[in-house]
């Protein structure tokens, strides 16, 4: 293999087409799992049940309680192998993907085995009462009892193709999940089909996920000797630079996602009083909302590679202009977004649920959280240049900033002075605040690294 055919698109392709090779694929990809987390909404909404929606909504903290490995051993492990690759350095390179391949199994084996043993109480703590209890049961053992290990490992498994600057291939494993989760759905979801309720959506994303690691497995071995990702078990390593390495970007990013949970989970445990109605309008809105969310989390997915290679490389005007354009494309980008939600936010609760109950809540609801989209879009960002650049405490500062200091406690007094509809407004409160840390945390870094380089030469 030639390294320079993979460094090529790193070190001299023009930025807009870098970004655009880079993080088009990425968004689609993104697009399409955002589809595919409306997917189980859309169709266990049209039972036009609120107890079957509100299950899919309280289990929604373990799913992304996944995104916790995912960081750790994905946005750890490409991180690493990016920069490795800035410095020449491809032993660690195959390295850092074994470990992040091996370690991704396990701790999907560990959430299964936990889920098992832990069922009621977990219940207890998503806020599940007697009505829903059931229902989120048998979403859950199908998610996270059968579906850990592959539901975790085809993300980390696009994360280390991704890494190398192959984005289409890392997309197209997973929206080959995803868009046959989305097939699968009404056949295991509908009354028409096997009626299995949330239970049918948690066997359709068991599939889905199984058939997009099974895409990955046969684009390495198609591709063997021509990729760096690597897992034969000969370069799987506790080598104390690779765990190092790995973990000082993923450990902050497994707690941001951690935190989120955390976050989700009280934000259900304060929306469950208000009945069933209220929690799957609070879940249909969150969904509507992570749309725009995930395309700014594309984009700064794409670019964390370019970031990561010229950072290691010492390219930095480079770095700070991939940066900066993918920044004006993605905030104003949201900034529409944010006007089309506000303005049509009740045709969009319709299009999940035509319960009037459920539309009266979900437009409020997402009114409020839409405002938070363009701000996210520059926290996000940063937040994605801080794990590309191996700097895992800046992103570990941003996580508990969002959450712990300002998100939560918001939760609890803008419930206190508006209830239930207060709860929304919590996300845009803590996200005007970390947009502006954002902004100047990125300028100091750019100013430092610019200072460092003249000292340099």
């Amino acid at each position: 293999m030639n390294p320079n055919d993979k460094t090529q698109l790193f070190e001299s392709t023009p930025i807009p087409k870098a970004i655009a090779t880079l993080a088009i694929p990425t968004v689609m990809s993104s697009l399409v799992m955002v589809l595919y987390n409306l997917a189980d909404t859309f169709f266990v909404g049209m039972l036009n049940d609120p107890i079957e929606n509100a299950a899919v909504t309280l289990a929604a903290p373990v799913l992304l309680a996944f995104n916790a490995v995912n960081n750790l051993f994905g946005v750890g492990s490409s991180s690493m192998m990016s920069r490795a690759l800035g410095r020449k350095d491809y032993d660690t390179v195959y390295k850092s993907s074994a470990f992040g391949f091996y370690c991704s199994i396990l701790c999907g084996m560990l959430f299964s085995v936990f889920y098992f043993l832990l069922r009621v109480p977990l219940l207890t703590v998503l806020g599940a009462d007697a009505q829903t209890a059931a229902s989120t049961t048998g979403y859950l053992t199908w998610t996270t009892g059968l579906g850990a290990v592959p539901a975790i490992l085809n993300v980390v498994m696009a994360y280390l193709v991704r890494s190398e600057g192959a984005s289409l291939h890392a997309s197209i494993g997973t929206m080959s999940g995803c868009l046959l989760n989305i097939i699968l759905d009404p056949i295991f979801i509908l009354p028409w089909g096997f009626h299995m309720g949330a239970a049918g959506a948690g066997l359709a994303t068991c599939i889905s996920n199984c058939v997009a690691c099974l895409y990955f497995f046969v684009l390495l071995w198609v591709r063997r000797g021509n990729t760096f990702v690597r897992i034969h078990p000969k370069h799987f390593t506790f080598q104390g630079d690779i765990v190092k390495g790995v973990c000082g970007v993923g450990i902050p990013a497994s707690i941001q996602n951690l935190l989120n949970v955390t976050g989700m989970t009280v934000l259900n445990n304060f929306t469950a009083p208000f009945g069933a109605n209220a929690v799957a309008a609070m879940g249909i809105s969150y969904k509507i909302y992570m749309v725009p969310m995930y395309v700014a989390m594309g984009l700064s997915q794409g670019l964390m590679p370019l970031v990561s290679y010229n950072y290691a490389s010492r390219n930095y005007r480079r770095m700070k202009h991939g940066i900066t354009f993918t920044a004006k494309i993605s905030v104003s980008s949201l900034v529409v977004v944010t006007a089309c939600y506000f303005l049509f936010s009740p045709q969009l609760i319709t299009l999940f649920m035509s319960n009037p109950e459920v539309v009266s809540y979900g437009s409020s609801f997402l009114r409020a959280m839409c405002l938070a989209l363009p701000f996210f879009a520059t926290d996000f960002l940063a937040v994605g240049v801080f794990q590309a650049c191996g700097l895992g405490r800046n992103s570990l500062i941003f996580a508990i900033l969002r959450k712990v200091v300002l998100e939560i406690p918001a939760l609890y007094m803008l419930n206190r002075l508006f209830p239930l509809y207060g709860l929304a407004w919590a996300q845009f409160c803590a996200e005007v605040i970390l947009a502006i840390a954002a902004v100047v945390t990125l300028s100091r870094l750019f100013r430092r690294l610019e200072d460092g380089l003249h000292h340099t030469a």
